[in-house]
């Protein structure tokens, strides 16, 4: 009942002092919002990434060309290798008979400027080459018409699939693409398909992205060696290491790499991007926690000044319930439990604010799932309580410690 009753009266003290309440309060919720904003945002950015990867499975992996440009590793130069050439690709696709779907893709450019008649697009439009496989095993839908047959690609007929927002640029409201001409580096090609949107956290930005044969690619590169990506996804996920062996020992040979010298391509699978992917987001966890952690030390910082001006202006009061028989017990409790009460009022309108704040900026970063983080809701409320906690002790403890005599003639 002491509890309840203390509870009761911290209510009492914070509508008496509505103003410094609320604004003490105020403090407590800004802290709190940038807590759980940012890490709601982070929780809606790495569901987002894991359903893209579970679209993927974890049963996929690339192969493609070694990344290092003769880098210096303690003291030594990197061996350079030479990049997987078209041929290379092909190969590797025609030999490798392990059950499973074998994508290939290189960017051609990321500048080209798509035109229709007399609208056209800013000049930042990803260009890819592709087979047949690729949209299936990016889990890339199609909005309007088809994916390219196996025909048109080997022939480097001049067809594209639109991302949705070269679509959204070049094309009316409800207008049919399907069928039309779209101009870009010189060459005009016939519009087959529309991709869904996707969002500009999938692995690539397909959303500004035209997607063309491999061989066309290949030819208008001019020479220019693309670095082509091989992405082979297993029917089978218990045979990964198998495959991804199998995968190696091909690649290996169709390169003609020594026995005893390291592969001159490097393969990576889906579980490493994954992997990859929670290394960031616990990175940026840590950040969100250290913000929300200075913004809540301010605040407990205010919260016990406040209180001690609370324990000073209630001297007296402090002092009648002393006369009339309250512990210093009962009083540190008196004065702990009044801030806590305020902590959890600006906790509760700070966890709300963070939700909403939080899955805006998930909202704005293109991703629709709406997060409620309840682990991060919970951990807010701990905190506001151990703020409490901390910024009440010292006041409550120097109001225990008053002489009630002293108290009485406080004016």
């Amino acid at each position: 009942m002491d509890i309840i009753e203390n509870l009761k009266e911290g209510l009492r003290s914070v509508r008496a002092n509505m103003l410094r309440s609320v604004l003490t309060a105020l403090i407590v919720a800004i802290g709190i919002t940038s807590l759980v904003g940012i890490l709601t945002a982070i929780d809606g950015i790495e569901q987002s990434v894991n359903e893209s990867l579970a679209s993927l499975g974890v049963n996929t992996f690339d192969v493609k060309s070694r990344s290092n440009r003769g880098a210096n590793n303690r003291g030594k130069t990197e061996k350079l290798y030479p990049q997987i050439t078209l041929t290379e690709a092909k190969q590797f696709i025609e030999k490798y008979d392990v059950p499973a779907t074998k994508s290939l893709s290189a960017g051609l450019t990321d500048i080209a400027e798509v035109k229709r008649k007399s609208k056209k697009t800013n000049p930042n439009v990803q260009v890819k080459g592709c087979n047949e496989e690729y949209a299936a095993i990016k889990a890339l839908e199609l909005q309007e018409g088809r994916n390219f047959s196996q025909f048109e690609n080997e022939r480097g007929t001049q067809v594209a699939v639109l991302g949705y927002k070269i679509y959204k640029a070049l094309y009316d409201e409800n207008e049919k693409a399907v069928g039309t001409e779209v101009t870009f580096l010189g060459a005009q090609f016939r519009v087959i398909g529309i991709l869904e949107e996707k969002g500009q956290l999938a692995e690539d930005n397909f959303d500004n992205m035209v997607l063309i044969p491999i061989i066309k690619a290949n030819q208008m590169a001019k020479g220019r060696g693309l670095w082509y990506e091989l992405t082979v996804g297993i029917v089978d996920p218990t045979q990964l290491e198998y495959a991804m062996g199998e995968a190696t020992g091909l690649m290996r040979s169709i390169r003609h790499d020594r026995i005893g010298e390291q592969n001159s391509f490097e393969l990576e699978k889906s579980e490493t991007l994954a992997e990859n992917m929670a290394t960031i987001t616990n990175a940026l966890r840590i950040g969100g926690f250290s913000v929300g952690f200075i913004t809540l030390l301010g605040a407990s910082i205010a919260l016990m000044n406040i209180m001690l001006v609370s324990v000073t202006e209630r001297t007296r009061e402090v002092g009648v319930r002393k006369a009339l028989g309250a512990t210093p017990l009962r009083i540190r409790q008196q004065f702990v439990i009044e801030a806590i009460v305020v902590c959890l009022l600006g906790g509760i309108a700070g966890v709300i604010l963070g939700i909403i704040i939080g899955n805006l900026m998930s909202r704005a970063m293109g991703i629709e799932t709406f997060v409620v983080p309840w682990m991060w809701m919970m951990i807010g409320m701990i905190v506001c309580i151990i703020v409490g906690l901390i910024s009440g002790y010292y006041p409550a403890h120097k109001a225990s410690k008053l002489d009630p005599i002293e108290s009485l003639r406080f004016e």
